[in-house]
């Protein structure tokens, strides 16, 4: 079995070794590289071809949303997992925002980082369960406020199959209905909400996913 590729990105050096420890210990994950900081991203990404990148959110120089940046535009495709002390949905959605497909917590970052990896590899977005509950938190008080227009039953299913990473096809598949139905619920989803592409759809699935 090939195993994962993972670089490690973190300015702390105890805690990357910790992550490498915990990360070498499963059959089919494989520690590529380290760096102590994100200046230099992009080229250890090429060298190392990692298929997902763990990367600390608050470093110096360059932090991990800003590098997030930088790696979705330069290799495209690639899988980032963000690692943060922070919890906060500011937090979550500036690094989702800039193409990260999965947000652990150090206070979470072992089974969590495990169940995150896991996801991002099947192309599937992920929050740990810490920033599930506030990112969900923001979510209903906009609810509560009254913000957010109300979706139907069928549109409301869509959407949280979107948050579960499921294409227009599965989504039909799973729904008994037509691919092109979904793409009818899709649009009046993101004109309900105001989205303007299937990436906002899909950062406010995530966001506002339930379960």
């Amino acid at each position: 079995m090939e195993k994962i590729r993972i670089l490690l990105v973190d300015d702390h050096q105890m805690f990357r070794e910790a992550l490498r420890g915990l990360l070498e210990r499963q059959d089919n994950l494989e520690v590529v590289g380290e760096a102590s900081d994100a200046t230099k991203i992009v080229d250890v990404v090429r060298q190392t071809s990692p298929d997902v990148v763990c990367l600390d959110i608050t470093m110096p120089q360059v932090n991990g949303i800003e590098a997030t940046r930088l790696l979705n535009e330069a290799v495209p495709g690639i899988k980032i997992i963000g690692l943060s002390t922070h919890s906060e949905q500011r937090y979550v959605m500036d690094l989702m925002n800039a193409g990260a497909s999965g947000y652990v917590t150090k206070a979470e970052a072992s089974e969590e980082l495990l169940r995150a990896i896991s996801a991002v590899i099947n192309n599937r977005k992920y929050l740990c369960p810490d920033v599930a509950e506030s990112v969900m938190g923001g979510a209903n008080q906009q609810f509560n406020s009254g913000k957010v227009p109300s979706l139907g039953k069928r549109e409301a299913q869509v959407l949280e199959l979107v948050a579960e990473g499921l294409t227009s096809s599965a989504i039909a598949e799973k729904l008994y209905i037509a691919a092109s139905t979904v793409e009818v619920h899709r649009r009046n989803i993101m004109r309900k909400l105001n989205l303007h592409s299937v990436a906002e759809l899909t950062r406010y699935a995530i966001a506002n996913k339930v379960n």
